[in-house]
């Protein structure tokens, strides 16, 4: 059971990323998908989640309008298109599966397996 992120960079403001998340072991297309980030000294949070049939995509209000997620249940591997990056969008950026997550804020308990994270940098 593993989910590989990827695609974390150095980014100037104003500029796009694209992380990427490929999932093992497990039956990715019956998850609900999500992305989560810590910055230095804070909590990690929640930035957007989608579920199984790639519906229902929902935001962390700092991103809404500049990050898109998706995903490819046949690639097992759900994305996040990341635009008009912003230096307060600088964390490590981490994705994780769930069952079932209905809450907004996701709560970190209802995901059971994650990532090892991919650092997001922009300055």
């Amino acid at each position: 059971v593993q989910l590989v992120e990827s695609g974390g960079d150095l980014v100037q403001p104003g500029g796009s990323l694209r992380l990427s998340c490929a999932a093992s072991g497990f039956t990715f297309s019956s998850n609900c998908m999500g992305w989560f980030r810590q910055a230095p000294g804070k909590e990690r949070e929640g930035v957007a989640r989608i579920w199984t049939g790639g519906t229902s995509p929902i935001y962390a209000d700092s991103v809404k309008g500049r990050f898109t997620i998706s995903r490819d249940n046949a690639k097992s591997t759900v994305y996040l298109q990341m635009n008009s990056l912003k230096p307060e969008d600088t964390a490590m950026y981490y994705c994780a599966a769930a069952g079932v997550s209905y809450a907004w804020p996701p709560p970190e308990y209802e995901y059971d397996v994650w990532g090892q994270g991919t650092q997001v940098t922009v300055s």
